[in-house]
């Protein structure tokens, strides 16, 4: 198995660069995403092609399955390779892989309206935020949501989205949607994490379907996620002196 990725990574890396003219992150041609859809789609399964650009290795194009991995595909989609593509220069190693998604994630979230989360302010000046994808029935989401205060304090605005790992029409999901559809939608979701009994009260038009599904499309497999605002993932929870470092705040 690993001769035949080696000699296939070789097979790739000696193709002649057609697209050493495109820039990377540039969309491909409507022919050559036709190609790769034909050569490396496997709708039975799941694996379908969303989307593909031109990668920083030339010759080689970054291909974005739906609700699957990024891969790095010949453009005729002869070849491909699973696994983060790496740059090594004076700052040591880049994972050019993760830096495209940590974009395409930070796009994502903007586009969010902030009507539909549940949001709780920093005190005093908003020194930076966290998007968190959250589910009432997660020990660590419930861990995670008494730091909350202290977070607030040193001046992290939390962003929480839903995320119910048990998929839609769960009790997580019923739980989820109670709050979000609550008058008091903060206050709500605090009993719930304290674990207070909240009868259900699931609205029509409530997002946590949608969130839910936004966060596969982002790759969320378990709660809590946490997304910086630059687009960085860190799963799992994480204590606040270290989400602050990670957001270059201690």
């Amino acid at each position: 198995m690993i001769r035949a990725l080696i000699l296939a990574i070789g097979v790739v890396l000696a193709l002649p660069s057609i697209s050493s003219h495109a820039d990377s992150g540039e969309a491909v041609p409507a022919k050559v995403l036709a190609q790769l859809r034909t050569a490396i789609e496997v709708p039975g399964a799941g694996l379908s092609v969303e989307s593909a650009r031109y990668s920083d290795l030339p010759g080689m194009v970054e291909v974005q399955f739906k609700e699957g991995p990024l891969v790095y595909a010949s453009e005729d989609g002869a070849f491909f390779i699973i696994g983060d593509l790496y740059a090594v220069g004076p700052e040591g190693y880049v994972n050019l892989a993760e830096r495209r998604r940590n974009t395409e994630r930070e796009a994502r979230l903007a586009a969010v309206s902030t009507d539909d989360m549940i949001i709780f302010p920093a005190e005093g000046e908003t020194r930076g935020h966290i998007t968190v994808f959250t589910d009432t029935t997660c020990f660590y989401c419930q861990k995670l949501h008494k730091e909350v205060p202290e977070l607030n304090r040193r001046g992290v605005e939390v962003r929480y989205l839903a995320y119910p790992r048990s998929g839609v029409g769960s009790e997580g999901f019923r739980q989820l949607a109670t709050a979000w559809c609550a008058s008091d939608p903060r206050e709500t979701l605090t009993r719930m994490k304290n674990r207070e009994s909240v009868a259900d009260n699931v609205c029509a038009g409530n997002p946590v379907a949608r969130q839910y599904e936004l966060g596969q499309e982002m790759g969320v497999r378990g709660t809590p996620a946490i997304v910086t605002a630059d687009g960085q993932m860190i799963p799992g929870y994480r204590p606040v002196d270290d989400l602050l470092s990670v957001m270059g705040l201690d």
